[in-house]
């Protein structure tokens, strides 16, 4: 087991976090943890001998604000573990687009995985991922990757996707205050991107600023922060076929 991980993560409701944190707890004995999401805060130089990095995917690409906040590191040759978590749908270009970002740092990549958790708007759909199962997978891949490292191997991981990546995620709709909002002001707390303003006694949502990352609704304490309706509706369609399905994790050395 390695002394120190540093976890570098960004997870707006969670399920990123947790992948990650299991992943470190297989590798080594302590993990430092420097969460991306936190506004207006530069990402700490990273300074134990390996680094993961995990990151949601959104639409088949990791979100801007985790690139720029990753862009501010010095890998230095330091070796890195990226996971890209998904909501059970598909990671399309994120996990290479992850990859990329995290060599042109100056991290060496030892290993890559791709990890199903639930899905920030239809919680349905990869329900209590990661749970148990994912939990043994992900530490029997941290033990393949120590193995790794202590052997020194440095072969290249490869990853699927495809360069030029795909457009990102639009935004179609913000979430809203329901007319029950207490003004707690939570959800403009937990806002990575600083979209919520308060006008006039109500909260208000920036469509331009917003990247549905569903942050502020899962940290709302009444429970009256939601997605509009009808952009509701339309993911519970999109993604209803999905609510049976359980796709496996995938893991790259």
């Amino acid at each position: 087991m390695l002394n120190t991980t540093e976890l570098y993560y960004f997870s707006p409701t969670g399920g990123t976090k947790k992948a990650g944190e299991i992943f470190c707890q297989g590798i080594s004995e302590n993990v430092k943890i420097v969460d991306l999401g936190l506004r207006d805060r530069a990402a700490e130089k990273p300074e134990s001998e390996l680094v993961v990095v995990a990151a949601p995917v959104f639409g088949g690409r990791i979100p801007a604000i985790v690139a720029d906040k990753l862009g501010e590191l010095d890998g230095n040759g330091k070796w890195a573990v990226t996971l890209a978590v998904y909501g059970n749908r598909a990671y399309e270009d994120a996990l290479l687009e992850l990859n990329n970002v995290i060599e042109q740092r100056g991290f060496k990549v030892v290993a890559s995985a791709a990890l199903v958790a639930q899905h920030s708007i239809v919680e349905e759909v990869g329900k209590g991922r990661p749970d148990e199962q994912d939990r043994r997978s992900i530490l029997g891949f941290a033990g393949k990757v120590l193995d790794k490292m202590e052997k020194g191997a440095e072969s290249p991981v490869k990853v699927p996707g495809n360069y030029p990546y795909k457009d990102g995620m639009s935004t179609p709709a913000a979430p809203v205050s329901l007319s029950s909002c207490k003004q707690c002001e939570r959800c403009a707390s937990v806002c990575p991107t600083g979209a919520i303003l308060q006008e006039n006694g109500t909260f208000v949502t920036s469509s331009e600023k917003c990247i549905l990352c569903m942050a502020c609704v899962k940290a709302c304490p009444e429970h009256v922060r939601i997605l509009p309706p009808p952009l509701q509706e339309t993911m519970e369609q999109k993604l209803g076929a999905l609510k049976s399905v359980r796709r496996e994790n995938e893991y790259f050395l």
